[in-house]
C-alpha cells in the first residue's frame, strides 16, 4: 500500500456513550473524549504526532495513552534511554485517564491491608505496603515537578463509614495499619468528620489516612504526554491495532495507517482493552462501568450548608462505593458504580441514583444543576490487584493494569515498573509483578449475570442488612 494512500489525519469521530469493551471489537478510531468536567476544563489538549502514516521499525511499543502507558514511555526514555512508540486507538488518554475522579489514594487494587495478611501473609503484605509507599511518594515527586500541572490538592483521604455498623470494622483496620504497617491513619467520630471534612449527613465517622492527593484527571494527562513527547517518545493518535502477528521474534501491529514493527510490546489499555487484541490478555479483566456527576458552582450558603473544609478525595464504605469531593471552583463531583452494559449506559435511572446518593450526603444539593455527567470502565481484576507482568518469558510482550478503580497513583509506579520489566531489570519479588492476570476461566459467559445477581445483594448489604 502505498504512504501516499495513507492520511496524515483521519476525520475525528464522535464520542460514542454505548461502547462496550465485552461486546465491541475495539474502542473505535479517532473517537473524540468523553464530555467529562476534566476535558471541558483542562485547555487545549496537547499535541501529538498523529497517526500512523507509514510503515516504521521501532524498538518499543506502548499500547494505549493512559496513566500507565505514557508513564512507561517517560521511565523507558527517563531510566533506559529507550523511546518507546505509543499507539493510541483514539484521542490521547481518551479512556481511564480522562474519565476516573482525580483522587490518588495509599493503594494499589481494590483490597484492603487485612485482606493483603489473609492473602499472602504479614511478611509479603508489609512488603506490598512499602511498595505503594514508595509509589506515593514517586507520584508526589512527578506531580510536584515543573512537567506537572494538575491542580493537586493535599490533606489526606477520608474513608467514611456511612453507617454505624461499619466503624468496628474501620477501627480494626486503622489498628492494623498503625500497629503491623506502621502507618499513621487515625479514627475520627461524626463531630470530627463534620468539622474536618464535611457535613456529609450520613457520616457516622471516618478512617483518615495521611496519604490522599486530589488532581486534575485530563491536566494529569496531558502533562504527561507533553513529557514523554520531550523526553522523545512518539505518541501516534488514530491509530487502533487491528492485526498482530510475530515474524521471527518482531512484533507486527498494523494499524489503518501502516505496520508499525517492533522488539517489545507494552499493553497499558486497563478497561478498554480489546478482546481480540492479544489472548494473554483475554478474558482477564471485568470491565465494570462507573458514573460521576459535578454540580454547577455551589453559592456561599450552599457551600457553608455543605461544611466542606478539604478539597482532599472522600470514599465511603459501600461495597458499590461513592468518591466525592469539593472540586478547585467550588463545584462537587461525585461517582459511583453504573450500568452493566454498555447498551443500558445512558438509562436515566442510573443517573437518578447517583444524585439521590449525592443528596443523601449534602441534603442542600437536592436537584441542583448538573454542569457535566459521564461514564467510563473500570478494569476490575478476577481477584481484585492489579498485574504488572511479563505472561510468557519467551515472549516480549508486557502488560500493566487491574487497579479497580485505584489507579490514579499506582499508575505512575505501574509505569516505572512495566519500564523497568521491558528494559530486562528486576523488580521487587511481590505477587503483583511474580504472577498473570487470573482468568474468568469457565465464569466468562456467565460474569454479567453475576452482577445482576450480585449488585442486589450489595445494595441489601449496603443499605438495610
Amino acid at each position: 500500500m502505498s504512504n501516499t494512500l495513507r492520511p496524515r489525519h483521519w476525520p475525528r469521530a464522535s464520542y460514542d456513550p454505548k461502547y462496550d469493551p465485552l461486546v465491541d471489537a475495539g474502542p473505535g478510531h479517532n473517537r473524540d473524549h468523553a464530555p467529562t468536567y476534566w476535558v471541558g476544563t483542562a485547555g487545549t489538549p496537547p499535541e501529538d504526532d498523529g497517526p500512523v502514516s507509514r510503515d516504521m521499525d521501532v524498538d518499543v511499543v506502548v499500547v494505549g495513552s493512559g496513566y500507565t502507558g505514557l508513564s512507561t514511555a517517560i521511565h523507558l526514555a527517563k531510566e533506559h534511554g529507550i523511546k518507546a512508540t505509543v499507539l493510541e486507538a483514539n484521542t490521547v488518554a481518551w479512556g481511564c485517564s480522562t474519565r476516573n475522579g482525580g483522587q490518588a489514594q495509599i493503594s494499589s487494587g481494590r483490597l484492603k491491608r487485612s485482606q493483603w495478611i489473609e492473602r499472602w501473609g504479614v511478611d509479603v503484605a508489609k512488603r506490598m505496603h512499602a511498595e505503594v509507599c514508595e509509589a506515593f511518594e514517586m507520584f508526589n515527586e512527578m506531580i510536584g515537578s515543573d512537567d506537572i500541572d494538575c491542580d493537586p490538592k493535599t490533606g489526606g483521604h477520608y474513608y467514611i463509614a456511612h453507617r454505624a455498623k461499619v466503624m468496628p470494622r474501620l477501627e480494626k483496620e486503622c489498628a492494623l495499619l498503625n500497629e503491623t504497617f506502621g502507618y499513621g491513619a487515625k479514627m475520627l467520630n461524626r463531630e470530627e468528620v463534620h468539622e474536618r471534612c464535611a457535613r456529609d449527613m450520613e457520616a457516622h465517622g471516618a478512617m483518615w489516612e495521611p496519604d490522599g492527593t486530589s488532581i486534575h484527571a485530563a491536566k494529569l494527562a496531558f502533562s504527561y504526554v507533553r513529557l514523554a513527547r520531550k523526553l522523545g517518545a512518539q505518541i501516534h493518535t488514530a491509530s487502533p491495532v487491528m492485526g498482530w502477528k510475530v515474524v521471527e521474534g518482531v512484533h507486527h501491529l498494523t494499524t489503518p495507517g501502516g505496520t508499525v514493527r517492533a522488539r517489545a510490546v507494552a499493553l497499558a489499555t486497563a478497561g478498554y482493552t480489546p478482546p481480540g487484541l492479544n489472548y494473554r490478555t483475554k478474558h482477564r479483566l471485568m470491565p465494570i462501568l462507573s458514573n460521576s456527576i459535578v454540580t454547577r458552582p455551589l453559592e456561599d450558603d450552599e457551600l457553608e450548608a455543605c461544611g466542606f473544609q478539604t478539597k482532599s478525595p472522600l470514599t465511603d464504605t459501600r461495597t458499590l462505593r461513592h468518591y466525592y469531593r469539593l472540586l478547585p471552583d467550588n463545584r462537587v463531583q461525585i461517582g459511583s458504580r453504573s450500568a452493566i452494559t454498555g447498551r443500558d449506559a445512558e438509562n436515566p435511572k442510573h443517573l437518578a441514583l447517583l444524585r439521590k446518593g449525592l443528596h443523601r450526603k449534602f441534603p442542600a444539593l437536592t436537584d441542583i444543576d448538573l454542569d457535566y455527567s459521564w461514564w467510563g470502565w473500570v478494569d476490575v481484576s478476577h481477584d481484585m490487584m492489579p498485574r504488572i507482568f511479563q505472561p510468557d518469558p519467551d515472549r516480549t510482550v508486557y502488560y500493566a493494569m487491574g487497579y479497580g478503580g485505584n489507579g490514579v497513583m499506582y499508575s505512575a509506579q505501574a509505569g516505572k515498573r512495566l519500564a523497568q520489566i521491558v528494559a530486562g531489570q528486576k523488580i521487587p519479588d511481590l505477587p503483583i509483578f511474580t504472577s498473570a492476570l487470573p482468568s474468568h476461566g469457565l465464569l466468562t459467559p456467565f460474569r454479567r449475570m453475576g452482577q445482576r445477581i450480585l449488585y442486589p445483594w450489595y445494595y441489601l448489604k449496603d443499605e438495610i442488612l
